[in-house]
């Protein structure tokens, strides 16, 4: 270990493999420690007796759930935009090659006290219950005019700046009641809150653009894809993806330390009495607690059933989003299910998770409209956990924090982070302009 790296990567989440992966693809000397004996961190995958031991401290789960190990429960599920930033890293660091995705069945939303199938196409939006007739020809108005948008094309701009004019003032052209801007908003745009109608319109109109070319991709029910035995194959993958270009992995090292020279720079990392120095470090927040501040709280449950969640025609995957306002909270709530189709559980058995930011202490009582969705269940666990961010200046110390996950059930956030990570530490771009559909014809052949 008394070796020097260009970069020690604390922490094994999938946000810090996806880095320590690139990193190493560029070139860069790597190493990867992390204080646990296995893969993941926060993010990690457990087996029901893993499950049953962090929530109810025992050895072992009740027979009559079926075999631990068939069991693939993620600590942070989220599901993957089928043309997203995410599967553009997988296929740029050809990654695709370690995992078998398949597609999720539903995208829904919580409107009016009903869970109701997103429309993301004119003729989705024709065929939906969630709006009246005319409001149909409106919506499918608007959705034609997100289909056609092209920023190089001022033909396509209906004569609108997209990065001056608001999205609220956008979809005031349009005449669309609050129930569909909210659908809009939080379910096909998929923002976390309503500030984005007071932002300029085209990051909305891009991320609407992203979530109808990504369910074309599969001509699936949703734009939505997930990894066979679930998330936790994907810090692994990236692990191999690092030790293909030369990173060195450890695991279970204690106590690792970061140092520091007497201008704060960060020198190397101490663990079991030696140290491996370096130029930057890459951690999560658990790994230098004094150079974050705590953001929030997220309170999430978790369910195991025997059945998909109702009014979701039959989905065993899905992705329900409760927009915040038809609940009255300050922040949306998301039901994520999963199941034995994606060999996450055994036959016949379903894994949902609630999550939302924690507005109050009481988790049970705050993700009931979500857990009121879900039917009968035979098991139910709740959580609540706090989220970082880096208050350091890298530029100073050398040293690059990721900030916690988030409630969201999807990976606009995660990539976000972690693109804006690399850049940090490269001072480039990460180029992801590669070309899916022949990426995928490469895969099939």
């Amino acid at each position: 270990m008394d070796e020097e790296y260009e970069v020690i990567v604390l922490g094994t989440g999938l946000k810090e493999c996806i880095l320590s992966g690139l990193l190493s693809v560029d070139g860069l000397k790597v190493l990867h420690m992390d204080r646990n004996d296995y893969y993941g961190g926060e993010s990690t995958s457990l087996n029901l007796n893993q499950l049953w031991k962090k929530f109810r401290g025992e050895e072992k789960a009740p027979a009559h759930l079926g075999s631990s190990r068939d069991y693939n429960i993620d600590m942070m599920p989220k599901f993957m935009m089928a043309n997203g930033k995410l599967v553009r890293v997988l296929i740029h660091t050809d990654v695709t090659k370690y995992l078998s995705f398949k597609a999720v069945d539903g995208s829904y939303v919580f409107v009016k006290g009903k869970v109701q199938k997103v429309p993301a196409t004119p003729m989705e939006a024709f065929k939906s219950p969630l709006m009246g007739i005319f409001e149909k020809r409106r919506a499918g108005k608007f959705f034609s005019y997100v289909q056609e948008y092209d920023e190089k094309d001022p033909k396509t701009h209906d004569g609108m700046d997209l990065r001056r004019v608001t999205t609220k003032d956008l979809i005031a052209k349009f005449g669309l009641v609050e129930d569909t801007i909210d659908f809009i908003g939080h379910a096909v745009a998929l923002h976390c809150n309503d500030n984005h109608l007071h932002q300029p319109a085209y990051d909305t109109v891009m991320r609407m653009k992203l979530y109808s070319e990504s369910l074309a991709r599969f001509q699936g029910g949703s734009p939505y894809i997930y990894p066979l035995y679930g998330l936790g194959e994907l810090p692994q993958a990236f692990a191999r993806l690092s030790a293909v270009y030369g990173g060195t992995y450890m695991l279970n090292k204690p106590e690792c330390k970061v140092e520091f020279d007497e201008e704060g720079k960060v020198t190397g990392v101490t663990s079991e009495g030696e140290t491996a120095k370096c130029k930057k470090v890459v951690c999560d927040p658990s790994y230098l607690s004094n150079k974050v501040r705590k953001i929030g709280r997220v309170a999430r449950a978790i369910a195991i059933m025997s059945h998909p969640i109702p009014n979701t025609n039959d989905s065993h995957s899905v992705q329900v989003i409760l927009p915040q306002k038809q609940l009255g909270r300050k922040s949306d709530m998301y039901v994520f299910c999963c199941s034995y189709s994606h060999n996450v559980a055994p036959k016949g058995k379903f894994i949902a998770f609630v999550s939302t930011d924690a507005e109050t202490d009481n988790p049970q009582t705050e993700l009931k409209p979500g857990i009121d969705l879900l039917g009968p269940v035979d098991e139910l666990f709740f959580d609540i956990y706090d989220r970082y961010e880096p208050v350091n200046e890298p530029t100073l110390d050398n040293c690059f924090i990721s900030t916690s996950y988030d409630a969201t059930t999807h990976f606009d956030t995660t990539v976000v982070d972690v693109l804006n990570m690399y850049k940090l530490i490269t001072g480039k771009e990460l180029d992801l302009s590669v070309d899916l559909n022949a990426a995928s014809a490469a895969e099939e052949e």
